[in-house]
């Protein structure tokens, strides 16, 4: 158990992190036990990197105390910290232990935004990545489907004060709007179709053949079976069907979006002995699956949401009437 004495080995807590306009990124944190000096090298035991102390500030409101030295239940501010954030123990250089961290709540409310000009574009990110360091209870993404940045907070007001810092505080202008629905595809009948890719050219040429059945899958994502028999296509080329399938499910049938929930079986096929290759095969696949948008009935699927409603017995009655 650690004492909170000077001569003890030197362990901190980094309780936040901020940007400042004029010294840069600046680290809070308090000390349990030990000392430190500006310039001294610690060591952050959450992640197990090394980081050099650069100037030592004594925080009073809005004015600042550079200090040369730091001694147990000090709470100060550091300059020069790179990999440290919130919640990270910082301890002397021989030291492995981690102090308890904080526990921070999941972001409950998304929006998208935008920057205005290119310009804003690319002070945006820039902006985002800092005040996510700062705010552990702030998020920021990018949703690979729409294209979209995202930013998550605790609420409307949080962001709001996010979006109002990103004009007042970086100058970035960005425009908000709502997440857009990343929907689904899927088929809701079985259908067998045939993908055949030939192409011939002065040299040698591609040739890939293929039979599938496509199934609806409900609830179990894709499923490839290979049920070819007698080498009708050969066992090398296997994996380029399904990769090709899995591919092509990515880019949807209807309207672009991720196809789910579809058994693919390869039951038949042909191969040429000089022309058939990976690439022919993997095309050939695309193209059976593309086949379903006329026999295999898709839908688009809309997102749904599981809400669970805790309540006391008395209550059941009045909740679910």
């Amino acid at each position: 158990m650690r004492t909170g004495l000077d001569a003890e080995p030197f362990t901190a807590l980094a309780f936040k992190v901020m940007t400042d306009p004029y010294v840069g990124k600046l680290t809070f944190f308090r000390i349990y036990s030990g000392s430190v000096k500006a310039g001294s090298y610690v060591t952050n035991t959450t992640k197990g990197t090394k980081e050099r102390f650069g100037r030592l500030l004594q925080m009073h409101a809005n004015s600042r105390e550079e200090v040369k030295e730091a001694y147990t239940g000090d709470i100060l501010a550091v300059v020069g910290l790179k990999a440290t954030t919130t919640g990270d123990t910082l301890a002397s250089e021989d030291q492995t232990i981690v102090l308890e961290s904080m526990n921070f709540p999941e972001p409950v409310i998304e929006i998208a935004v935008e920057p205005k000009t290119k310009a804003d574009q690319d002070k945006m990110g820039i902006a985002l990545a800092k005040l996510a360091e700062e705010d552990p209870t702030f998020k920021v993404f990018s949703n690979h489907e729409t294209g979209q940045t995202i930013i998550a907070g605790m609420g409307e007001l949080h962001l709001d004060i996010i979006i109002e810092r990103l004009k007042r505080e970086f100058k970035v202008q960005a425009n908000v709007t709502e997440p857009q629905v990343a929907y689904r595809e899927t088929i809701t009948q079985e259908t067998e179709t045939e993908g055949k890719f030939i192409r011939q050219s002065g040299g040698r040429g591609q040739y890939g053949h293929v039979w599938m059945r496509f199934e609806p899958n409900p609830g179990k994502g894709f499923e490839f079976v290979n049920k070819i028999v007698g080498g009708v296509v050969p066992r090398e080329y296997v994996p380029a069907v399904q990769k090709g399938i899995q591919e092509a499910l990515a880019g949807g049938i209807l309207a672009g979006y991720q196809i789910i929930d579809v058994k693919a079986t390869l039951f038949d096929g042909s191969y040429h002995d000089v022309d058939s290759s990976e690439m022919a095969f993997k095309i050939a696949a695309s193209m059976a699956l593309k086949e379903t948008k006329t026999k295999g009935n898709p839908v688009i699927l809309e997102p749904i949401m599981d809400v669970e409603v805790v309540t006391p017995n008395d209550y059941v009655g009045n909740v679910i009437g």
